[in-house]
């Protein structure tokens, strides 16, 4: 456990007194140019990588049509990836998240309801409750005193 300690304290100094010296471990990320590497080497890297990615997209042209025999082999549909991302929002315990111009228009949609439900629509009708309301609080507190003695 000492050991293990006196390593860590000793071992960032010494990464230091490295550096100072010029290792090559910190160059590994630089471009071929910087590096001083041979441009034919380069040049033979980008070209096997070429081959590479032109492998790996035959390859995957050749499984997609071994797919789709086996598809119309069995009668299967191909899958839809924008049905699937719907499927996956549908699992979710969230909701779906709304975009600003769906907020917006939420929001002036509720703004709009509240202008119109503060005006009466009739007048005559808003007097008549507003007329009953003493009376109904007063039968309010009457049936509650009722209920309650008084001790």
């Amino acid at each position: 456990m000492a050991a293990f300690i006196a390593k860590q304290m000793v071992g960032d100094q010494l990464k230091s007194v490295k550096g100072a010296l010029g290792d090559k471990d910190e160059g590994e990320s630089k471009d071929a140019e910087e590096t001083g590497e041979d441009p034919e080497i380069v040049e033979a890297r980008r070209e096997a990588e070429e081959k590479r990615k032109e492998k790996h997209r035959i390859q995957e042209a050749e499984r997609e049509e071994l797919r789709q025999s086996i598809r119309d082999k069995y009668g299967l549909k191909k899958k839809d990836p924008v049905v699937e991302e719907q499927l996956m929002t549908e699992g979710r315990i969230g909701r779906k998240k709304k975009s600003p111009a769906e907020l917006a228009a939420e929001n002036n949609e509720e703004e709009d309801e509240d202008e119109f439900s503060t005006f009466p629509t009739n007048l005559s009708e808003l007097q008549s409750k507003v007329s009953d309301l003493p009376s109904k609080i007063a039968d309010s507190v009457g049936d509650i005193t009722q209920k309650c003695v008084v001790q």
